[in-house]
């Protein structure tokens, strides 16, 4: 089994990627958003976080999150997120995606994936970096031909 290694920095910025179990496409669903964004609330009501960047792509999303001073618990928060959006939305969404005998033994439910990829942003450019990679990843992915085309992204709130 891979030795998975988190770098954890209390007051940190981290880059996110979550992705779909087996990348179904249910995310940018009415459903799929309305559950990560009140999950989202939920836990940043509990614990605090900042989103600095967004975006919501069908089957995965990207973000930059930065903790508060003290804090460097990221994982908690995400595991939190993942569990109330599957609890809210699995019956509605009802996707058609078996589990896999692992995902059958740990209990794990079929809209996610099991890991995710986490990066500490090292200074300003490594930040800026991020937040570009994030705000062209529908034009990356061929959804639209500029970012500013896709609805489901904070590039809106940087151009206010």
């Amino acid at each position: 089994m891979p030795n998975y290694r988190r770098f954890y920095r209390p007051g940190g910025s981290y880059f996110f990627t979550h992705v779909t179990y087996q990348r179904y496409p249910w995310l940018c669903t009415d459903i799929g958003r309305h559950a990560l964004r009140e999950a989202i609330v939920a836990v940043r009501r509990k614990h605090p976080f900042a989103i600095d960047a967004f975006v919501l792509l069908p089957d995965h999303f990207h973000c930059i999150l930065t903790l508060p001073e003290e804090d460097a618990d990221f994982p908690k928060r995400w595991r939190l997120i993942k569990l109330m959006v599957t609890k809210t939305a699995k019956e509605e969404l009802a996707l058609p995606l078996e589990k896999g005998r692992s995902g059958e033994l740990r209990r794990e439910g079929n809209l996610w994936q099991r890991r995710y990829i986490d990066h500490c942003l090292r200074d300003e450019r490594d930040f800026a970096n991020h937040v570009e990679y994030i705000h062209n990843n529908p034009v990356k992915h061929g959804l639209v031909a500029r970012p500013t085309d896709w609805a489901f992204s904070s590039i809106h709130r940087y151009l206010k």
